[in-house]
């Protein structure tokens, strides 16, 4: 049985009348008739009561065409829905991404997304960046942000927002007292860091550093720069973070941003290479508003840092 079948039962029901049934549809009237038959065939059951002066509906015939409403029905409003889909003004866009990444522009472009794109749902899934790589793949996720992506021809990877490096450690920290830092003074100061084996961005700036000359040997490793910001408010080190991180920053903590040259905490964008009309839609977003609200955010953390006290004095 095809929906075609169902579409010519329901025309010749709500009608009663081969004719203008036919007419309604476009058709020929044998063509329908014979149509007719062939569903009653299929099913095996008589749909009408046919005389040479009218047609009429049997019990069969009746209780198939209040169902074949409700599946065309439905078959119209999954071929609607996926036609939405296809242009990129439905569905769900599911987003891979780490907490800190949270602090950054993201939130104001999912809802700014939200406003221009009803329909379609945002789903945010955190996770760690190895996993939303795999999530990528299967499907699980259809966008994530990163700041190392990896080096994978099956990924394509554009720059979402700049975000630099900065210094957090207890307020009353010798180095609190200096509005900008640099990596070399950070020598000899136990190291906080995000878990290595977890963190392309940890390992980069792990690498700085020893390039720098400061030798971090992490004496805390933990999964999110909120905890590495309660670690170094209880004194217990210092830590390098994504600058927008230092917004939520612990009131006994101080943030200093890092003088180049320092790796960037830039955010990339990471997809699969193929068409996605609702993932081209929010990254069309993110390019014309991410540089703004990061700017945004940048004041808001420099005006931070100049107006942050040094609790040690």
């Amino acid at each position: 049985m095809e929906l075609r079948h169902l579409r010519y039962f329901v025309a010749v029901a709500e009608r009663l009348n081969f004719t203008a049934a036919a007419e309604s549809l476009g058709v020929s009237q044998p063509p329908l008739s014979q149509q007719i038959r062939d569903l009653e065939a299929e099913i095996g059951a008589e749909l009408f009561e046919r005389t040479s002066r009218r047609v009429v509906l049997t019990r069969a015939g009746v209780d198939l065409l209040e169902r074949s409403r409700g599946i065309l029905a439905q078959a119209q409003e999954a071929a609607e829905r996926a036609r939405a889909i296809g242009s990129g003004s439905a569905g769900i866009i599911k987003i891979g991404l780490t907490g800190s990444v949270l602090t950054g522009p993201i939130g104001e472009l999912i809802r700014l997304f939200r406003s221009t794109h009803g329909p379609v749902e945002v789903r945010i899934h955190e996770l760690p960046p190895d996993q939303q790589i795999a999530h990528l793949k299967a499907r699980l996720v259809d966008l994530c942000f990163q700041r190392s992506p990896p080096h994978d021809p099956d990924l394509v990877t554009e720059i979402a927002w700049h975000e630099r490096v900065g210094v957090v450690m207890a307020g009353g920290h010798a180095l609190s007292r200096a509005q900008r830092l640099a990596l070399t003074d950070l020598a000899g100061q136990p190291y906080l860091s995000l878990r290595l084996r977890d963190s392309r961005f940890a390992n980069d700036l792990w690498r700085a550093g020893l390039a720098a000359g400061f030798a971090p040997d992490p004496c805390q490793e933990v999964v999110e720069a909120t905890s590495l910001m309660s670690l170094a408010a209880a004194g217990l080190g210092i830590a390098l973070i994504p600058e927008f991180a230092s917004i939520l920053r612990h009131p006994k903590a101080a943030f200093r941003v890092l003088a180049p040259p320092v790796p960037a905490a830039d955010v990339h964008a990471i997809r699969l290479n193929i068409v996605d009309a609702v993932v081209d839609r929010f990254l069309g977003l993110m390019r014309d508003r991410s540089p703004g609200i990061a700017d945004a955010l940048r004041g808001e953390v420099d005006r931070l840092n100049e107006d942050a006290p040094d609790r040690g004095a």
